[in-house]
């Protein structure tokens, strides 16, 4: 059975990722409390809410969400299926995070992914 983590992160955290190929076992994560819409929810605000305490000054909350046998165990990037991450520097901790495609990991390390 798999299960969903979300892990906080900043950009450069996701380069480093990117770096590496996988997320560390180390790397703080949530999980839902269940499979619902409002567990996934939550799972995904306290990994951003976390994600904000990584930033130091201005930048960008990001999350990344795997699906993975062992929760506890390293994320190989292949196992990520979503990057969630803030569509402007600085956003406000109540706005959403924007959905991205794995595909799109090399537009956000770049900042393609917005517009700049």
């Amino acid at each position: 059975m798999t299960s969903r983590v979300y892990v906080p992160a900043t950009l450069a955290d996701l380069a480093a990722y990117v770096g590496s190929g996988s997320v560390p076992a180390s790397a703080e994560r949530f999980e839902a409390p269940d499979e619902t819409e409002e567990g996934e929810y939550a799972a995904l605000a306290a990994a951003a809410e976390a994600s904000a305490a990584l930033l130091d000054g201005p930048g960008r909350r990001v999350v990344l969400v795997g699906e993975v046998d062992d929760p506890d165990a390293a994320v190989p990037l292949r196992r990520v299926v979503a990057v969630h991450v803030d569509a402007v520097e600085g956003a406000d901790p109540d706005d959403d995070l924007g959905w991205f495609a794995t595909q799109e990991i090399p537009h956000l390390l770049d900042g393609s992914a917005f517009g700049s």
